[in-house]
């Protein structure tokens, strides 16, 4: 038992397990308590995969909100690599990358994401949250007094970095390129400054104002940052995000970007001039103190992004299919949150109701959709979050489109239910 006793008395001071008892019950009450859905992605099956259920039989499932966007974790060119730098280094790296742990699999990587972005240089890291709260939680020892501008839907480990920096920071409502020009104009002129956002917030699906937040940034003599998370790979001619499709990327400092979506593997980055990625590299303890992705991710990774940058026939199937799924939805009345990206959110509103539809959609139809809970949204917003690939066919949307007109009509949770 987890608990603590007086040593003198022995009479019980503090009970740790129903403390923990009392924390999981909350989520439980709340209905966001998350459950792990165990499933086995089937090699070229995609988006299929077997679900092991908690009575230990088996069920085909059609996985709907995978990260996996394009289907590249399952693409020959990038199994092919990993295959071979397994056989030529073995599985682990062997160490932090100032240790041991920098292998030519590591550089290739990175020399493929610089040329993505045209930048000078390009960071690895085993995340791209840790990229993120490494990078902005080190960004204040380099530049003293610096000053993060951050859009108040950035994500969790954007957040994680800016709070924990111990330098100033502003939050500007999401979006509100008016509201980020009055923090910058009260404060001195002087200080460093940096602009943080992203470029597609992930759970509503919209899109950054770059344009005009470098146009800002220009004007106040800022730096700025951008999470490419949910882009990299999917927008622009090579695949460079939605700064590549607009023209911006020039103008920004710091690009944020992931292995572990588009590019189907796993891994983080950032990318800038040779000055900036060097001096994150040797300042943040995020960086120093992790031993490196194994060697054979590296490989996958960068086969990945070398392959997108001349596969558009991928990313227009991706849109396209994208743009088919949000019309049949609308088409049926649902609450669809649309703002052109690529990411399908069906607004629900309640967190119990959210998680009984995903959860009959993968025990009676074979549709695996995770419910979108608090508090990765705010309370009354949660939703089912689609992400259609570009081997999601006519007839995986078919079956999904049929099981959410079934259950949103007849079911006990009614439409009136789950709107109203």
């Amino acid at each position: 038992m987890l608990s603590s006793f007086d040593c003198t008395g022995g009479e019980e001071l503090l009970n740790y397990d129903a403390q923990l008892d009392a924390a999981l019950q909350r989520l439980h009450d709340e209905g966001r308590y998350r459950t792990f859905i165990d499933i086995e992605r089937q090699k070229g099956a995609f988006p299929h995969a077997i679900w092991r259920r908690p009575d230990g039989q088996e069920q085909p499932v059609t996985v709907w909100c995978g990260n996996d966007y394009l289907g590249m974790g399952q693409h020959p060119a990038v199994l092919q690599a990993m295959h071979e730098a397994i056989e030529a280094t073995g599985a682990g790296s062997g160490g932090t990358r100032n240790i041991s742990g920098t292998t030519v699999y590591h550089k290739r990587l990175e020399a493929e994401l610089a040329d993505l972005h045209r930048k000078e240089a390009a960071l690895l890291f085993t995340s791209a949250y840790i990229a993120n709260d490494a990078t902005l939680s080190t960004l204040p020892k380099l530049f003293p007094g610096l000053i993060i501008y951050s859009d108040a839907l950035n994500h969790a480990s954007m957040i994680e970095g800016v709070c924990r920096n111990g330098g100033a920071k502003r939050i500007f409502r999401h979006n509100d390129v008016a509201h980020l020009r009055e923090l910058l104009a009260a404060d001195d002129p002087d200080a460093p400054k940096l602009i943080a956002f992203e470029s597609i917030y992930s759970m509503d699906g919209d899109f950054g104002p770059i344009e005009a937040i470098c146009d800002l940034a220009d004007e106040f003599g800022a730096l700025t940052y951008i999470d490419e998370v949910h882009a990299v790979g999917m927008y622009g001619p090579r695949g460079g995000g939605v700064a590549e499709r607009d023209g911006l990327m020039a103008r920004i400092d710091i690009i944020n970007g992931t292995l572990a979506k588009a590019y189907g593997v796993m891994g983080g980055y950032i990318a800038g001039t040779a000055k900036m990625c060097d001096a994150i590299r040797s300042y943040a303890p995020g960086f120093i103190f992790t031993t490196s992705l194994p060697p054979a991710v590296a490989a996958g990774a960068a086969a990945s992004v070398r392959h997108l940058k001349t596969d558009q026939a991928l990313r227009e199937r991706h849109q396209t299919q994208a743009r088919i799924l949000k019309l049949r939805l609308k088409g049926m009345g649902l609450p669809i949150i649309d703002h052109g990206s690529h990411i399908v959110p069906v607004h629900v509103g309640d967190p119990v109701h959210c998680k009984a539809l995903s959860d009959m959609l993968l025990a009676e139809y074979g549709m695996y959709v995770q419910p979108i809970n608090f508090p990765t949204v705010p309370r009354g917003t949660e939703r089912l979050r689609f992400t259609p690939s570009p081997v999601h066919g006519p007839g995986e949307i078919d079956k999904l489109v049929h099981a959410l007109d079934q259950l949103w009509s007849h079911c006990a949770l009614n439409r009136a239910d789950l709107t109203g």
